[in-house]
């Protein structure tokens, strides 16, 4: 068993030698336009189209909760994209749209496209962002469906400064406010 390794980084640029697969949550809506997808789409343009053409022939492929879609983007590249969100988190919604279970079966389809590569695995924090997943619970599925099999996985944590641009695309940065003179 392997441990999961954290860094400080771009997930969309691994650091590793050899296959590598970046994983990350999508919904089951066919919505691609905020939180991590904007960073695949700004360097590979295939993933996004691959989700949309998916989503669009639902009724004859087997696009829906819990199924993984794996696009090649260079030679030793592929993006997962995993279907562990039902929707999108709106005022009206009554809980976080991720689904522990889905999450669960697309990490398991995930492994075995890594091992079938031989590939190491890369994410950022699924789940976390706009799908509203607890990483306390995100973190023992990827021990069991991945490290737990000897999948060899890197979480990257983007520097907080550019996680608050990237997070909310078109929101200002949040600043600690200046202090008054009195």
């Amino acid at each position: 068993m392997t441990d999961i390794h954290y860094l400080t980084g771009d997930t969309t640029n691994p650091r590793a030698e050899g296959p590598k697969v970046i994983a990350h949550i999508c919904n089951d809506r066919g919505g691609w336009g905020r939180g991590f997808v904007l960073a695949i789409s700004r360097r590979w343009p295939e993933p996004e189209a691959a989700y949309r053409r998916w989503h669009h022939d639902r009724a004859s492929n087997d696009f829906e909760l819990g199924a993984t879609q794996l696009v090649q983007v260079a030679p030793d590249t592929w993006i997962a994209n995993m279907v562990g969100q039902h929707g999108i988190s709106t005022s009206r919604s009554s809980g976080p749209p991720i689904r522990y279970d889905a999450v669960r079966q697309c990490l398991r389809h995930l492994a075995a496209h890594a091992a079938r590569l031989a590939a190491s695995v890369h994410l950022p924090r699924i789940g976390t962002g706009l799908a509203g997943a607890r990483w306390d619970r995100i973190e023992p599925l990827i021990t069991g469906e991945l490290t737990g099999h000897g999948i060899p996985v890197t979480v990257y944590d983007l520097p907080r400064a550019r996680a608050d641009r990237d997070d909310h695309p078109g929101r200002p940065t949040r600043r600690r406010p200046a202090a008054r003179n009195r």
